[in-house]
This record gives C-alpha cells, structure tokens and sequence, in this order.
C-alpha cells in the first residue's frame, strides 16, 4: 500500500521502519525537515529488534504534507493526542474521499480531528480510526535509529464514523495483519486506551522519586504491589464504564498486560519492557507526555464520560485532582473532556448516532 507516517516520535519512526521492511511504499513526514538529521538524504532507519540491528530503506522522507498524504491510501499518525488539533489543521487542505487515518491510541482524537477537518473547510469522506495502543513498544536510540522491543498482537480498533468500519479495517489490516480486533465505533476504542490506565498511577505515585533521581524507571523499581492494586482500581471504573454505554468484552484488562500473554502485546510484554531497559528514563512530571497525554486527555475524557454516563469514577478523578495540583493545571478545565468537545449535552440516542454516522 502507500502509506503515510506523520509525526516524528518514537511511534512515527518505528512505523516507518516496520512498514517499510514489510514492503509498503511509506512517505515519512514531520513538520520540522531538519529535526530528520542524516535521514533527510539517507533515506534510512537503522532498525533493531530481536533479529538484531539493520538499516531499513525508507521510500520518501520529507517535510512536505502534502507530497506525504497524496494518494496514500493509510495515514498512520502515531502523534501524542495534544498534537491532533495542529496535525489536522495542517491535513484538511490535502485529503481525499477514501483516505483512512489510523490513531494509535486516540483519546477520541478521531471526532476532535474529524470537526476540525469540517471547520477547517475540508470536505472529503475519510474515516479515522483509533486504538488502545502504540503498535510496537519501542524507543529512538539517536537519530535515526529506533529499537522494537515488542510488536502489538491485537489491537482493538473503532472507526469514526463507524458507518466505515468495514472499509477502514479492511486497509488497516493491511499494514497490521492478524492484529486487529474490530470494535463497536470510535468511543470504544477510545476506552480501550491504556495510557491513562497505565501512566497516571506510576508518575503521580512516583513523584518523589522521579523528581529525586536523574533516571527512574516507572514501570520496573516503580511497578509495586501498591501501586497495581490503584491500576486495578482505576482499570475498574474504565470498564464499569464501557459496560454502562453498552460496550461487549473482551475489555482488554490491564492486569492481562502485566500477568498474561492475552493483552494488546501478548507475550509477557510488562517483562520484555522492563528487560530493554529503554524505559529508564528522565521525566519531567510537567512536560512528559505521560502528563501531557494521558493524564490532560486521557484521564480527562474518562472522568468526563464517566460523569456524562452516571458512573462512578473516583479513583479517576482523584488522580486528576492531584495532578493537577502537582503541576498547577486544572485539567478538568484544560483538559480534553465532553465539555471541551462540546458533547456534553449530547444524549445517548444523540452519540450513537453521531458515532454511527459522523458529522
């Protein structure tokens, strides 16, 4: 397929390496040109995973939109969800009836990008999906280097407006084959995220440490026994939650990510992240993106839904409470909730239609 990547994190580069090796015709697009380094001419991502280092031949790097998205039948946009709004801005001008934009993970990110498109003029019938998760765990290494330390194999995935699942699951599959998991529309894969479950207990009930020691890592010394038990909690209201807007199993339950091999990774994930060692890292509790994403979005929307739908979700809203407190933002303001989209007010009957038959 030609496929466009956008976006130049550790998700972006990791889709243009896997893509690329698997033979698609992938244009590799970030705003910044020269934020791609030696890449810009060398057209190559030095790749590694469990077959080892190799450099992977990436068919166009560029800083031009347009020359990405022309005729790209997959747009893959692993950007963070505070990034949507700007990238679809910048996309409206350039898209055509057909397009599918896939979202890993999106916080809803498919119906905010989706009015935008409309407000910014943009009248193509495209279809934006999302999921609960990055397809690879994976980190740069440098520029231009980007190591996988596991690949996603199963990724439930909603379609807005769900109108188009079977179209746009048919050409994700594509690049994802055997991975993806249809689910009901784009609210249900947007409570399928698991950021906001993940982060939000291990960098609040770490901040002590994170805040002490130049490098933590939150997911090894910083995964204890109390801490998981606030995971499981937290995991809880999501689900009580998808439950009461009708939503079916399977719910993907985090502790499968941390005690099987039935989660979005498979394999015992948790132990291969903490063996990389790549999570050993700095964090800067006001400017990460554990904080920035899944804690403004994530948790935001959550206790938004939650509060919309009549369920109970104080472990979700206390940790947005103390957040907010340790950096001095209240993300129930900021953050990105119904309110903010302007769904609020919107009934049960009024969602499923919007989610049905988009805007």
């Amino acid at each position: 397929m030609k496929i466009a990547v956008l976006g130049g994190g550790n998700g972006s580069h990791a889709a243009a390496a896997d893509l690329s090796e698997a033979g698609h015709a992938v244009r590799f697009w970030r705003r910044d040109g020269a934020a791609f380094g030696p890449m810009i001419e060398t057209r190559t991502i030095a790749l590694r995973d469990f077959k080892g280092l190799r450099d992977v031949s990436i068919p166009v790097v560029t800083d031009d939109l347009a020359e990405a998205v022309r005729g790209a039948e997959l747009i893959v946009a692993p950007v963070p969800a505070f990034a949507q709004e700007d990238l679809a801005r910048r996309l409206a001008p350039h898209l055509s009836d057909g397009q599918v934009i896939y979202l890993p993970p999106g916080t809803f990110g498919s119906y905010l990008m989706t009015k935008i498109l409309r407000d910014a003029g943009s009248t193509a019938d495209v279809a934006i999906a999302e999921t609960g998760t990055l397809p690879w765990l994976t980190r740069k290494h440098g520029p231009g280097e980007i190591a996988i330390t596991t690949r996603a194999t199963r990724l439930p995935t909603g379609v807005f407006p769900a109108r188009h699942s079977n179209h746009a699951l048919a050409v994700i599959s594509q690049a994802f084959p055997d991975a993806i998991e249809p689910v009901e529309d784009a609210l249900s894969g947007a409570l399928m995220n698991a950021g906001p479950i993940i982060h939000p207990p291990l960098i609040l009930m770490n901040a002590g440490p994170i805040e002490h020691f130049d490098r933590w890592d939150i997911h090894n010394e910083g995964t204890q026994a109390s801490i998981r038990r606030v995971h499981s909690a937290l995991d809880a209201e999501r689900i009580a939650v998808r439950e009461a807007l009708g939503y079916g199993a399977p719910h993907f339950p985090l502790a499968d990510h941390y005690e099987t091999s039935n989660w979005m990774y498979g394999n015992l994930a948790h132990d291969k992240l903490v063996g990389s060692g790549d999570w050993h890292e700095h964090l800067d509790l006001k400017a990460h993106r554990y904080m920035l994403e899944d804690v403004a979005c994530g948790l935001a929307l959550l206790v938004s839904i939650g509060e919309w739908a009549g369920v109970p979700v104080p472990v979700a809203a206390g940790l947005l409470a103390i957040a907010g407190a340790a950096t001095g933002n209240d993300f129930r303001r900021s953050g990105r909730t119904l309110e903010g989209l302007g769904l609020s007010e919107t009934s049960r009957a009024e969602m499923q239609a919007l989610l049905r038959d988009g805007l």
